[in-house]
């Protein structure tokens, strides 16, 4: 990363992002081959440094045994058992983060432009301003940080063409409000030091000092695994191979019920607000034309049948709206729930990796 804001490009524009089909989902996102990745298009990039970062060289067994003794206190971060098994220690109290007020920026006299998102804490009821790129930078420190050990689970993909359309913008937004709050929720990533700054710091110049300093940070990859202190007795080495490779049958069964539901509900999303809607704007229109037809009879008696059959005709074009529209009042919901939940998937087999 970049040692200063300033040196970064906008956004970190990508030339081959494109605009989002139906709902965001690119027709690549549900149907991929090649079993799970990390998230979205985003993985080939974010996975080629990892090896570039302290910790994540291989192998890591020497530099997580040199470090076993060198953790600082307030870096250490304890395991518990609890009703269902291990687990983190939960802060006594929470907080949530709120992305709203997208607005358009622009630097060197309007040649760059980008849109800035107002980030409020419900702890403090402090604001602080982010663009993209900077949730990329700490989707980034947090996957070098944790990505080991935690779940990371990916932006929402970055594009150029149309960036600034409406729809877009809160589509964006929507998805950046959703990876935050599940940051916000998760006891150790919430308390990290890079993601308190991120959310807290007072100024341009406290902004800069506190990323600098995440940079330069050296517990990082394996060496996380030097902080943890777990209450429970060491695991029998079969016992843990036996765990981690069910763990990894389930995820990977997981991902494959995942990516086809995202296909089955881009299909159905497709046909709502494509041919199925245009079938009954064809059965409303021949119904009234029908109608029409009936009118120039003359016959008095058949104004009653023909304003059913107009009523019916418009009655098929109310349905066609309603049938385009729907997708968006309940399938949209689920998909984003199981893009999420693609995005968490993709980050276990590096963790399970790890582990073994």
């Amino acid at each position: 990363a970049a040692a200063d804001d300033d040196d970064w490009d906008d956004d970190w524009d990508d030339p081959k992002s494109t605009s989002p089909s139906y709902l965001g989902y690119k027709e690549t996102e549900a149907s991929e081959s090649g079993g799970i990745q990390r998230g979205n298009s985003r993985t080939a990039a974010m996975k080629l440094p990892l090896n570039k970062f302290p910790g994540f060289a291989k192998p890591g067994m020497e530099q997580y045994l040199l470090a076993k003794q060198l953790a600082k206190p307030k870096e250490k971060i304890p395991i518990i058992i609890g009703d269902y098994g291990p687990m983190w220690v939960y802060p006594t109290s929470t907080f949530d983060c709120v992305v709203a007020d997208p607005k358009k920026g622009s630097k060197m006299y309007g040649l760059k432009s980008y849109i800035e998102y107002q980030l409020t804490c419900t702890n403090t009821n402090r604001s602080v301003n982010h663009r993209y790129k900077h949730f990329d930078w700490l989707y980034e420190r947090l996957l070098v940080k944790f990505g080991l050990a935690i779940p990371i689970p990916s932006l929402p993909d970055k594009q150029v063409t149309g960036r600034f359309e409406e729809e877009f913008i809160k589509m964006r937004m929507e998805r950046l409000q959703a990876w935050m709050t599940r940051m916000c929720r998760h006891p150790v990533v919430s308390e990290s030091e890079v993601f308190q700054q991120f959310l807290n710091f007072r100024d341009e110049k406290e902004w800069k000092t506190g990323k600098r300093k995440a940079e330069k940070d050296e517990t990082v990859g394996v060496l996380i695994f030097s902080t943890m202190e777990p209450e429970a007795p060491d695991l029998d080495m079969v016992e843990i191979e036996q765990k981690c490779d069910a763990v990894g049958r389930f995820t990977k069964a997981m991902d494959d019920g995942v990516k086809e539901l995202l296909t089955v509900g881009q299909e159905h999303w497709k046909r709502c607000t494509g041919p199925l809607p245009k079938e009954y704007q064809k059965i409303g229109k021949a119904l009234q034309s029908l109608a029409l037809v009936f009118s120039t009879s003359g016959y008095q008696g058949e104004s009653d049948l023909n304003g059913a059959i107009t009523e019916a005709g418009k009655t098929y074009e109310e349905i066609a709206s309603l049938v385009a529209d729907q997708p968006k009042k309940d399938l949209h919901f689920l998909m984003e729930t199981n893009h999420e939940y693609k995005g968490f998937l993709g980050c276990f087999p590096d963790i399970i990796g790890a582990h073994k």
